[in-house]
């Protein structure tokens, strides 16, 4: 099975922790130049200090706001025309708070919008050319299971991960003519800073304790633990490249078999 990418450049969003560093550190260890991007530098630069440089790689911080698309598109058009091009591109943001859909108000909407399917869309255009040039592209979308099985209390999440999801399914009929594939990882409960506060914030809600909330989450999951941020990474790093070259337009969960659909 083909998994090098020896001499492929990678975009990783979200990278300064959790599911983001670990995408960025599975695909530096298969080859890839990793371009890493959050907002945080010093964080980016303990992740890129930790990524993989055997194979003659060379890695690259990017700190900014995704938030911002007059200067992500600024940054990213400047970044690509000197480092690129760009044959992996890894839409990855935090997600937005919790809380019922109901009660959120139109701009939390907006802006979680704007975070994540407009970031995604300036980043995608950023990049596509190369990938076209290259006949090789790999568009990978970290969402959620809730695409698949709304999760009770992200009323905000759940609304924007669909619109993302199926942004992603257009864009993967449109570009596979080129050579490009697009696929979402829908990662169950991760062992992630996020993961965290969602149990504070539901312990703080019920009144129990953060180790019942755990572990009535653990219970729900079939293999009994949450995932460590690696395992996902390592799904990205499977499609990102040569050896799922076939695999487009899916939602791939990552979840233990907790979601209840198929």
């Amino acid at each position: 099975m083909e998994i090098c990418l020896e001499g492929k450049c990678a975009i990783v969003g979200g990278a300064s922790k959790g599911i983001g560093a670990a995408a960025a550190k599975e695909l530096a260890a298969l080859g890839a130049s990793v371009t890493l991007i959050a907002r945080r530098a010093e964080a980016l630069e303990e992740v890129r200090a930790g990524l993989d440089v055997t194979k003659g790689q060379k890695h690259h911080v990017l700190a900014l706001d995704v938030s911002d698309l007059e200067a992500l598109e600024k940054t990213l058009i400047s970044h690509v025309a000197c480092k690129g091009p760009f044959h992996i591109l890894v839409n990855n943001s935090g997600g937005p708070a919790a809380g019922p859909a109901h009660l959120a108000k139109a701009e939390d909407f907006e802006k979680a919008f704007t975070q994540h399917l407009l970031a995604a869309q300036v980043l995608v255009q950023a990049v596509l050319e190369g990938m076209k040039g290259e006949r090789y592209g790999r568009i990978i979308n970290i969402i959620s299971t809730s695409v698949k099985q709304p999760i009770k209390g992200l009323g905000v999440s759940n609304t924007i991960r669909g619109a993302v999801a199926n942004w992603a399914k257009t864009l993967a009929g449109e570009l596979a003519p080129f050579g490009i594939t697009v696929n979402n990882v829908l990662p169950g409960a991760t062992d992630t800073d996020r993961m965290k506060e969602i149990i504070s914030g539901k312990a703080e809600k019920t009144g129990k304790s953060a180790e019942e909330i755990f572990a009535e989450e653990t219970a729900a999951i079939p293999l009994g633990r949450f995932a460590r941020p690696a395992e996902i990474g390592q799904a990205v790093a499977f499609l990102a490249s040569p050896a799922a070259s076939y695999i487009t337009g899916i939602n791939l969960p990552v979840d233990g078999g907790r979601t209840g659909s198929l």
